[in-house]
């Protein structure tokens, strides 16, 4: 016989299968007076967990998605994927293993200026955005990851990011673009120097050299 299930469990179960997008604790605890809900999702996850759809949380929102051993029966004959450039991609790593970063930083990783349309597909992707600006002269433009970059990448956060050696095993590595990619990921994953060193060391050689270079960024942003 099914145990009672409480009310404020079933009104969490219902507002999330009826949202249009995944919603965080707060938004949750909004809608549903101020409750405290947190509880009520644990119960749903353990509930879900060996069913057809999963409760999973992707950068701290909630949402029902299909279980993964099932989502090949629910994909459509006719798929219009995402396809990102070369350089959309990269950037995008870049972005991933060292926000929040600049132009400036992207730059230093890749080795070759980045278009202004580059960030801009990103960001209509909703995947990337803008995070602020840097508290060093010129203030440029710093960039970071969203939460739908999380969740359509299937991440609970950027801790579970893969690592070179990762990639390589999943055969999702071209050995061309290894060189590449050990810039994108940086020295907690694949040696060398991070972004945030990159800067300090532009700013160390002087603040004529710095000043241009962040202005530069500064305006292409």
């Amino acid at each position: 016989m099914n145990e009672p299930i409480d009310d404020l469990v079933r009104a969490v179960e219902a507002t999330l299968f009826a949202s249009e997008a995944p919603m965080s604790v707060e938004q949750l605890s909004t809608h549903l007076g101020q409750a405290d809900v947190r509880s009520a999702l644990l119960q749903l996850q353990t509930h879900y967990a060996g069913r057809g759809i999963h409760l999973v949380q992707r950068g701290g929102r909630w949402h029902f998605q299909t279980a993964p051993d099932l989502a090949h029966l629910l994909r459509r004959e006719r798929e219009e994927p995402r396809r990102l450039s070369r350089a959309a991609t990269e950037v995008l790593a870049i972005v991933a293993y060292h926000e929040p970063v600049s132009r400036a930083q992207i730059e230093a990783i890749r080795g070759v200026q980045t278009a202004r349309g580059t960030l801009d597909v990103l960001m209509e992707a909703g995947w990337v955005r803008v995070a602020g600006r840097r508290e060093v002269p010129g203030r440029p433009v710093i960039y970071a990851t969203t939460p739908e970059f999380l969740s359509h990448f299937g991440l609970g956060s950027l801790r579970e990011l893969p690592g070179i050696d990762e990639l390589r095993a999943a055969g999702l590595l071209d050995p061309v673009d290894d060189d590449m990619i050990e810039a994108a990921l940086g020295p907690s994953h694949a040696g060398g120097q991070s972004a945030d060193e990159a800067e300090l060391d532009r700013s160390a050689t002087g603040p004529g050299q710095h000043d241009d270079r962040v202005a530069s960024s500064n305006e292409s942003a």
